[in-house]
């Protein structure tokens, strides 16, 4: 995924002196707009939860473990992995980096890096080896995930550092996949700035933003793909590569920007105790099979126009098939049901619970468990509250008018 914003109280659009976007850096396949928000496909098993003991504590304040930036990455870099992930349902495939954190192959990255991915895979560096990975949790407001290495043990972990101790003009390196190159890229720089916040949007012109605070701020050149790498100094890891500027046509140096290593395994901590909270997912969300628009109106027919917006259009027009295999597919909405609030469904994914009840693109999901939905928006918050395996009652409006009420069992889907 790759966003687009601006630095604190910044408009958007760039303008002189110290106006910057920021860019959320994880390659990205290009593709169709539509967010997948409930899907099905089965992921990698899981297994018990690691634990917040499985998870490293930041280090205690003492001597340097490296003197030079060759031993900085010599030390570090054994730690990390390559991240690869397909997006079954957006026709996609995206790059980023991980670090390795506990011997038995938990690995913290990003949460962009593994959004609406069907599928994970993992190479680690210090041996080449790859690895399924499936997904223990993730904190989509913070950005920060935690996978597991299927089958992994005896790996190299990181160093980790102490953010806590980072002090403005600090030397530090950030390593990262860049460009989703299939090795590791290290840049150096200076710590330029500490507990930064940024605002990054999607650059399709999406209608949803990710506010990051008390972010971490380096002249070392962070790109695309260097997601989840890390940020270190002489004392070890202190922050995970997340947001660099749009450099293209700016005044000023390239800004790079980490979450803070004491937050990210804070986090991380949570997640592997089976901590879910209303930020904080464990494993896999609940999924029933629909492509639907994000945004905040409750108008399906004002949805239907903005997705047209973003998208330029859908692939294509006429008769809306009864089911998909990706967004790639998805057609212009000829019918609309005639309703004037709920949650406009673009199209179903074929094997769904939702494509075997009989929904369809056009329809207007407008209540859950007798719950009214709006937007699509407010339809995203009401399913974070089931689980993969309940059973929800899910009322719809057809593009005839027909009103139907139907018990649709929840598969897990990919993370949000």
């Amino acid at each position: 995924m790759q966003d687009f914003g601006d630095n604190g109280a910044f408009p958007r659009r760039r303008g002189s002196g110290s106006w910057l976007t920021h860019t959320i850096v994880a390659v990205l396949a290009a593709g169709l707009a539509v967010a997948v928000v409930v899907g099905f496909f089965s992921p990698t098993s899981g297994g018990s939860m690691p634990g917040s003991g499985a998870v490293p504590a930041p280090a205690a304040s003492g001597a340097p473990l490296a003197r030079s930036q060759q031993d900085i990455v010599n030390k570090v870099k054994p730690g990390l992995v390559l991240i690869n992930t397909a997006l079954q349902y957006e026709s996609e495939a995206a790059a980023g980096t991980g670090m390795v954190i506990n011997a038995d192959g938990l690995v913290l990255t990003n949460n962009h890096v593994i959004e609406d991915s069907t599928k994970i895979t993992a190479t680690v560096i210090s041996t080449g080896k790859s690895y399924q990975a499936r997904v223990v949790g993730y904190d989509e407001t913070g950005d920060v995930a935690l996978i597991q290495l299927q089958n992994a043990s005896g790996l190299t972990t990181v160093p980790i550092g102490n953010s806590s101790s980072v002090k403005a003009a600090n030397p530090v390196v950030a390593m990262g996949n860049a460009e989703g190159q299939g090795k590791i890229t290290v840049t150096a720089g200076h710590i330029t700035a500490l507990n930064t916040t940024i605002t990054a949007s999607d650059e399709a012109g999406s209608t949803s933003t990710e506010t990051l605070h008390g972010m971490i701020q380096t002249n070392a050149d962070i790109v695309p793909g260097d997601s989840g790498g890390p940020l270190a100094s002489s004392a070890g890891v202190i922050g995970m590569d997340t947001a660099g500027n749009d450099s293209s046509g700016q005044q000023g140096p390239a800004a790079g920007f980490a979450i803070p290593i004491n937050t990210a395994l804070s986090v991380a901590r949570q997640i592997a105790a089976d901590h879910a909270s209303s930020v904080i997912t464990i494993g896999y969300p609940p999924f029933i099979g629909v492509f639907i628009a994000s945004g905040s109106s409750s108008d399906p027919q004002t949805q239907a126009q903005q997705q047209g917006q973003q998208n330029g259009g859908f692939g294509g027009s006429g008769s809306t098939p009864g089911c998909y295999n990706s967004n790639a597919d998805v057609t212009v909405l000829s019918d609309i049901a005639p309703v004037s609030s709920g949650t406009l469904i673009d199209g179903t994914i074929c094997g769904s619970a939702a494509a075997g009840a009989g929904l369809t693109g056009g329809a207007v999901i407008t209540a859950v468990n007798g719950q009214a939905v709006g937007s699509p928006d407010d339809f995203a918050s009401i399913m974070k509250r089931f689980h993969p395996g309940d059973t929800i009652s899910v009322t719809w409006v057809s593009p005839s008018g027909q009103r139907t009420t139907s018990s649709l069992h929840l598969t897990a889907g990919p993370p949000q």
